[in-house]
């Protein structure tokens, strides 16, 4: 017997509420991240043999991309529209990988969990904002009501099914959480870290002084530092391509055509009697607002509104691809109140906009057909040139681009694009070379190895040069007149800084310090960019006994935060790499 048939008593029948407008859809929909998701009839791809469907693919993107359109109030761009899919994807891997690691644990919800999650004395917030009256109870009628109405049986059902998955989400998470306790001693070390402060005085030793004639680095050097370090050397798969752009700005056409649009409805925006709805009607670009402001402070760029009588609108006013009106509604003798219409210069969607397209599509052709470079010099093109790595969509000179790296991800060399379009162009791009993933050669990376071990030997003669120093010299002055360097000083450092005033971020000399007793000097600390002697000269180390219930409280929240964050991004990295995923997406979607 299924649990809603459970539910269902002699309550008599009472007329249904319409709740169920928004929030059952809205919930259905957006919570579907752990939901046993239905199987298409194509598949896109699986996780350890467990199908991804088209149709599972397609709900979900239908899904962001309304509530994309409702929230921006326009359509998904291509780009948007390509990072939306790659973010689609990844949550339904995700969400296959956790439902099975959930079966392999064996977590499950009771029907009463669920029966508890609707009816009990604290049901889940869904049903409390569904059923909740103003005094914060629960209208236990309408929800009974609803619950034995025949033609909400469907809904009931999915709603059931989405409480079970989310107890179990509940349940997971709970036993992840489990494994990331925080102790006492955690939380102790913590507050002591935080309280736990220094005043010290130091000398810096910028690593800049060493002369580079000084530093002698051979061939040798080189070679131990690569066969030393060769994880440093190991690279992503990457792509060298060109390509040629076809530009979206707006002409001049389209300049022009948005200033007769404008001048044509100064008019009407100096008789309009209600602004606000004006500014809606026709799309301003700036939202309407019609408070007084002191003249002083009125914007150069808005101050032409200060000539123009009350009830009047000034003159077009250009600025930055964006054209201005501004209607004086009433004036002071320090203040003014006014109203501020503008349109963004566009490009025409038609006139310039497909027509660019359309010149993108056939350069598109007819390289593919004829040649990239043929194509080229027929049409006086210019050529650019870029570098892309796998996995990082940013691509020097054109920028975020996930269309980009989907398609250089799936090409061979030689291969010539579909025009591509983002936000301010359409591009065509060739792959011209694509290096596969493995480590570099010694000979590639030789001169950045030089300038590596370089900058190790000029440390290390600066730390020599200081610990030299610091062994002639007892105190901190005579050290410092000694190097010819200021005595710098400063207070209440704690332990879990990171930057020290007047020297910068040098977190591994903060580090240093507090292994020192007061009283004490360092050695030659290894810094960031210079080598310290430090001196402290108070230390005032922190008193667990002053430790409230409240702070530890909260100092323990905040790093199971932290603990919480760091593990379940690895845990989801491991279940990824050890899990056997086929994607088909380059098949069904990107052919």
């Amino acid at each position: 017997m299924g649990v809603m048939e459970k539910m269902r008593k002699g309550t008599g029948v009472i007329l249904w509420v319409l709740i169920f407008s928004f929030g059952v859809l809205w919930m259905l929909q957006d919570t579907d991240f752990f939901s046993v998701l239905q199987r298409g009839p194509r598949a896109l791809g699986a996780v350890n043999g467990e199908t991804i469907s088209l149709n599972e693919y397609n709900d979900r993107m239908q899904y962001y991309t309304k509530q994309y359109n409702r929230q921006s109030g326009s359509s998904m761009t291509p780009e948007v529209r390509a990072q939306y899919q790659e973010q689609v994807w990844n949550e339904l891997v995700t969400g296959k990988l956790i439902q099975q690691k959930m079966d392999e644990l064996g977590i499950k919800v009771t029907d009463q969990e669920v029966v508890d999650m609707i009816t009990g004395p604290n049901p889940d917030p869904f049903i409390r904002q569904q059923f909740g009256k103003e005094d914060g109870t629960i209208d236990r009628v309408a929800l009974q009501t609803a619950i034995e109405s025949p033609e909400n049986k469907q809904v009931w059902i999915q709603i059931e099914q989405q409480m079970r998955q989310k107890r179990r989400q509940q349940k997971m998470s709970n036993y992840l959480q489990s494994s990331m306790q925080v102790s006492d001693y955690e939380v102790e070390q913590e507050y002591v870290q935080r309280n736990t402060s220094a005043d010290i005085s130091f000398v810096r030793f910028p690593y800049a002084d060493v002369d580079k004639n000084d530093i002698n680095v051979t061939e040798d050097d080189l070679r131990a530092y690569y066969n030393n370090h060769p994880d440093k050397y190991k690279r992503k798969e990457s792509y060298r391509f060109k390509y040629v752009s076809f530009d979206k700005k707006p002409t001049a056409q389209d300049t022009a055509r948005t200033i007769k649009d404008m001048k044509q409805l100064k008019s009407d925006f100096a008789k309009a009697e209600n602004d606000s709805l004006f500014l809606n009607r026709y799309q301003s670009s700036t939202p309407y607002s019609a408070e007084f402001v002191p003249k002083s402070d009125v914007r150069e760029l808005y101050s032409p509104v200060l000539d123009v009588d009350e009830g009047q609108v000034t003159d077009l006013i250009k600025d930055q691809g964006r054209l201005y009106l501004l209607k004086k509604l009433e004036e002071k003798a320090d203040e003014v109140r006014f109203v501020v219409f503008s349109q963004d210069i566009k490009a025409d969607p038609i006139a310039t906009i497909d027509k660019q397209a359309e010149k993108a599509d056939d350069f598109s052709y007819f390289a593919e057909q004829e040649g990239f470079k043929t194509e080229v010099d027929r049409r006086e093109l210019k050529v650019k040139e870029a570098f892309a790595t796998k996995g990082n969509d940013f691509i020097s000179g054109i920028g975020q681009s996930r269309q980009i790296m989907n398609f250089l991800e799936n090409a061979d060399e030689g291969k010539v694009s579909k025009t591509i379009e983002l936000a301010g162009q359409f591009v065509v791009i060739k792959v011209s070379e694509i290096t596969p993933a493995g480590t570099q050669p010694f000979d590639k990376v030789k001169s950045q190895i030089r300038t590596l071990v370089e900058n190790k030997k000029r440390k290390q003669a600066m730390l020599d040069r200081a610990d030299k120093l610091a062994s002639e010299n007892e105190n901190m002055q005579a050290l410092a007149e000694a190097a010819s360097k200021e005595l710098a000083t400063a207070q209440s450092i704690t332990q879990n800084a990171a930057t020290i005033p007047g020297a910068g971020r040098e977190p591994k000399v903060i580090g240093s310090i507090f292994g020192l007793d007061t009283g004490d000097r360092s050695t030659a600390i290894e810094g960031r960019s210079a080598a310290f002697i430090v001196k402290v000269n108070e230390l005032r180390e922190a008193d667990v006994a002053n430790l409230t219930a409240t702070t530890k409280q909260q100092i323990r929240r905040q790093l199971q935060q932290k603990k919480s964050s760091a593990f379940m991004s690895t845990w989801i990295e491991e279940l990824k790499e050890e899990a056997d995923i086929e994607d088909n997406r380059d098949q069904l979607l990107r052919g």
